[in-house]
């Protein structure tokens, strides 16, 4: 994830599952943060509090989904929800932003429309190069996060993260 602090576009899944992790405030540093407002409901139904993080700014933003017929067809075949279509329609106005999802159909979506897309997980990982948290932070984090989040990640997957993170200095 490049270092630059500018613009990212979230999808719900971010959003929930740092606030799940005590970690929405390493969202602080970019320099804007869009959140569309189908996004935005969905957040608000499933954790309320997120966007009363006195550290962070979020901009709800309205948007209409693109009626592009290739983009029409690209969230048919990978069933896409409201949410993610139009974090992906924003995205089409700011290809420079950084999408975030955990969804692996919206992150094959991105990648397919050329967009740079990270996760909550690239999120805590980046915290450390920025200096928002150290390595054993982010590690105790990780490591709890079967327990205290819903993010769907393989097990193994999650153990090659933290084995990466434990030995490498990632600032």
């Amino acid at each position: 994830m490049s270092d630059a602090s500018g613009k990212v576009i979230c999808d719900a899944g971010p959003l929930i599952h740092l606030d799940e992790l005590d970690s929405v405030h390493l969202l602080n540093d970019f320099a804007e943060i869009l959140v569309p407002v189908q996004v935005w409901n969905e957040v608000a139904f499933h954790r309320p509090n997120v966007f009363d993080n006195p550290t962070v700014t979020f901009l709800k933003t309205e948007v209409t989904i693109s009626p592009r017929a290739r983009f029409q067809a690209l969230i048919r075949s990978l069933a896409l929800d409201t949410g993610e279509q139009a974090a992906l329609t924003m995205m089409q106005e700011n290809p420079d932003a950084i999408f975030l999802t955990d969804d692996a159909a919206a992150r094959l979506a991105a990648i397919s429309l050329g967009y740079q897309v990270h996760g909550s997980i690239g999120i805590l990982i980046r915290a450390i190069r920025r200096q928002q948290k150290n390595k054993e932070e982010v590690l105790d984090i990780l490591r709890s996060i079967p327990d205290r989040s819903t993010l769907h990640i393989r097990p193994a997957l999650l153990n090659e993260v933290i084995a990466r993170v434990e030995s490498h200095t990632i600032d």
